[in-house]
Parts: structure tokens; C-alpha cells; sequence
């Protein structure tokens, strides 16, 4: 999801029993014998949501209030949550990016292996969170990342994207696009967005998780990174940039999704289903006429895979009284078992379930369907930058990638200073 994007807000019961919403920290009060749950959330997007179906909560548990503080959307939310726990003010509830955040954090987290959402997880989803067999986190929602496409270019281009089995057929496709733009009044074919470092992060995933077998925990153990699939990064790499909107190092996010992509200027974007909200807001027809998202063929040329997983997991934190600890696991298990919570968070929050409990037939666009049955079928690839080194991503190979893209260094000096940088790190 877009890195910038992610979690929570603050729900307050006053004595007299009236709701009251803020955006940062607050206080509550009400009867002394109350079990509160703090929630620290950074998905600023599904704050009115989680605000509402917090107030739900507490009109059928009596005795239990949920405090729900959403930070993000321009602040420091690793900053903010940091803060809380120094301060001695801890959440009960809070948000982990994966296998660093559970080290980080893990003199403060519950295992939660024998709740009922870690049995009813869909399998692999639970990777990022789990720590010796443990499982210290539960995915908060499923997102997925590849080639997104707008249909309707494909087909007046004449491409049917059904029969694009192959990095050979996507290719070819590529190139019919471009032969067919001026008609169709696009600027390019591709709208990759190099200007944001997470994308190209994000992008990198696909070529990097098949080197270590998919596995998160390899991931974040490994010493060295090969780049085992590095030629065909280079060969998707080269055909983005030569079919690119230009200047590519220019062009950012909003550019490429809410302008371009978004008004039948470009076919495809490398994104995920995070989009789709946006697209919603400026034309509600675009995600369920047009949007559509194709894999990338890595390991071999017929093998086509998108990524897809859990980018954030709600851990517990077990240094909370007894009581708040168990209310803290109730009140997760409630938003993803009662049908009522279960409706807004696919309707509402739009998320893609990460559990067995939900059927694709909830999921509203068809595009996240499509994104649903590529994980349930195994045919997807996990978040694996999320495990990279620290700053590896960022500050690292992404300006190396850039200099690639911009003609000034070659596709082996790209590799080689990624190598020597993941080792570093890794000493």
C-alpha cells in the first residue's frame, strides 16, 4: 500500500456517556471499574470507520470502552508510537510493519497463536508476524501489488488480456499499446512512478522473493542477497522505461494514479488495490468497468505471480492488565467475526479479508476479488521489502536504481553496490 498510507483515531465516552472523535491522543473517563483498550492506529484512510464501529463495540460489551488514536497522514507515526511507550502512556492495541517491528517490539507482545483469527488466517498471512512458532501479530487486512491495467486500452488497442499467459505476451502487448497510443490519445503506455522510492521498493519485491524461496523469515535473516532473478528485473525494468511516461525520475504518484492512469492517459501502473478508493472518488466506474491487474513472470517465463500479503498486523500488548488484555483480543476478534463489523470493513474500509471467515463474494471491486483468489491459490509472492535491511530500500538501492533508469550507470554496477549494501547491513 502506499507507504506514506497507514492506521487509527481517538473515540472517547465522557461520563455521561456522550461520543466524542479526535485525531490525536486523549483521555477517558467514565467508571472506574472500566476495562479501557487503547487503540494506536495509522491508517489515517479507515479512521471514521474504526471510530464508529469502536462506539458498536461498547453498546453491546458493556464495561469495556476502546479508545481508538489514529496517527499518520504526514506525521510520524513510528515517532508517535515511540512517544507512547516512552512516555509510559502505551497502547493496548498497535499496529507492527512485520519481523522488525515484532523484534522491536516483542518485550511488549502477546502471542496470540490460539486466538481464533490466527486459526482462521489464510495461509502465509501470518508470516510477517511470527516470531519461533509464535504468532505475535494479526493481519489487519490483505493488500496486493502488480501491474494494474485499464482494461478498456486493452481492448480498443485490440489486446485481449486473457490471453497474456507469458512475459512474452505481456511484451508483446506492451508494444501493440505503444503502436496504438496517438490513437488513443494516451501519453504512454506505462505510468511507473520512479520518483517515489516505494514503489520502486515495492516493485523490487518481485524479483527479490523468489531468491529466498518467499519466505519473510529468510528474508529478514539473510546475510547476502544475489539477485538471482536480476536479469529478468532488468528485462521488466528496461521495457517499463522505454514505454514510460518521461521524465520518469519525475514522475510521482499522484501524477501517474490520479491524473494519468486515472484519465485513459497511460494502460498500466505499478500498484495494489490501495488505489482503488481513489479511483472510486474520481470516477466509480473506472474500478468496476476498467481496473484490472496482471502478474509479473519471474521465476520462469510462464509462471505469472502478483504480491500479496499482509502489510500490517495488530499486535497486543501483554504488559496491560489482565483484563485489558483479553478485551484487546475480544475486541480484535469482534471486527473480523460479527457480520455486522465484517460488512464494514470490506464495504467501508474496503478491505481485502485476510481471513477464511470471509468470502470473495464480499469484496466489492473486482479487482481485489482477483487479488483475493491469486493469494487463496497460491500464485502470489509476499511482501518481501518489508524484510530488507533497515534504509536498505530508501536510501541505498533506490538512488542506484534511479542513475540505472536515468542512463548513468550500468544494470551490474546496479547489482553489485545492492549486494554490498544488503551485506553491510547484514553484518
Amino acid at each position: 500500500m502506499k507507504a506514506s498510507k497507514r492506521i487509527l483515531s481517538v473515540t472517547v465516552l465522557t461520563a455521561v456517556g456522550l461520543l466524542l472523535g479526535a485525531c490525536g491522543g486523549g483521555s477517558s473517563s467514565g467508571s472506574k471499574d472500566a476495562t479501557t483498550v487503547d487503540v494506536f492506529n495509522i491508517k489515517v484512510e479507515t479512521k471514521d470507520q474504526l471510530d464508529e464501529l469502536a462506539k458498536k463495540y461498547e453498546e453491546t460489551h458493556d464495561g469495556v470502552k476502546i479508545n481508538v488514536t489514529t496517527v499518520g497522514g504526514g506525521q510520524d507515526a513510528n515517532a508517535a508510537l515511540q512517544s507512547k511507550f516512552s512516555s509510559g502512556d502505551e497502547p493496548s492495541v498497535f499496529l507492527l510493519g512485520g519481523l522488525a517491528d515484532v523484534e522491536k517490539w516483542g518485550d511488549s507482545l502477546a502471542d496470540l497463536s490460539d486466538t481464533k483469527l490466527a486459526e482462521n488466517a489464510i495461509e502465509g498471512t501470518l508470516d510477517g508476524a511470527t516470531k519461533d512458532g509464535k504468532v505475535y501479530g494479526l493481519p489487519m487486512n490483505i493488500e496486493g501489488f502488480g501491474f494494474l491495467i485499464n482494461k478498456e486500452l486493452f481492448k480498443k488497442a485490440g489486446v485481449d488480456v486473457d490471453e497474456i499467459k507469458s512475459y512474452q505476451d505481456f511484451e508483446k502487448a506492451v508494444k501493440t499499446l505503444d503502436s496504438k497510443k496517438d490513437d488513443l490519445e494516451m501519453k504512454a503506455v506505462f505510468g511507473f512512478s520512479a520518483k517515489e522510492f516505494w514503489v520502486v521498493s515495492q516493485y523490487s519485491a518481485h524479483f527479490t522473493s523468489p531468491e529466498f524461496d518467499d519466505s519473510l523469515q529468510t528474508i529478514y535473516d539473510a546475510k547476502t542477497i544475489d539477485f538471482t532473478y536480476g536479469d529478468q528485473f532488468q528485462k521488466y525494468t528496461d521495457l517499463i522505461n522505454k514505454y514510460n511516461v518521461q521524465p520518469i525520475l519525475s514522475l510521482d504518484y499522484s501524477t501517474s494514479v490520479e491524473e494519468d492512469f486515472a484519465n485513459d492517459q497511460v494502460a498500466i501502473v505499478h500498484q495494489g488495490n490501495w488505489i482503488v478508493p481513489t479511483l472510486n472518488s474520481l470516477d466509480p466506474e473506472f474500478t468496476q468497468d476498467k481496473l484490472g491487474i496482471l502478474p509479473l513472470y519471474v521465476k520462469d517465463d510462464t509462471d505469472g505471480k502478483i504480491a500479496a500479503g499482509a502489510p500490517w498486523y495488530w499486535g497486543v500488548n501483554k504488559n496491560k492488565d489482565e483484563k485489558v488484555v483479553e478485551a484487546s483480543k475480544d475486541f480484535l476478534e469482534w471486527l473480523y467475526t460479527d457480520k455486522e463489523a465484517m460488512k464494514a470493513v470490506t464495504d467501508e474500509m474496503e478491505f481485502i479479508p485476510a481471513y477464511t471467515n470471509f468470502s470473495s463474494d464480499a469484496i466489492s471491486d473486482p479487482t481485489s476479488k482477483q487479488i483475493f483468489d491469486y493469494l487463496s491459490d497460491g500464485k502470489v509472492v509476499p511482501w518481501a521489502h518489508n524484510q530488507y535491511p533497515d534504509g536498505f530500500s530508501q536510501t541505498q538501492f533506490y538512488p542506484e536504481f534511479q542513475k540505472y533508469l536515468n542512463g548513468d550507470i550500468s544494470w551490474d554496477e546496479v547489482l553489485t553496490k545492492g549486494k554490498e549494501a544488503w551485506a553491510s547491513d547484514r553484518k
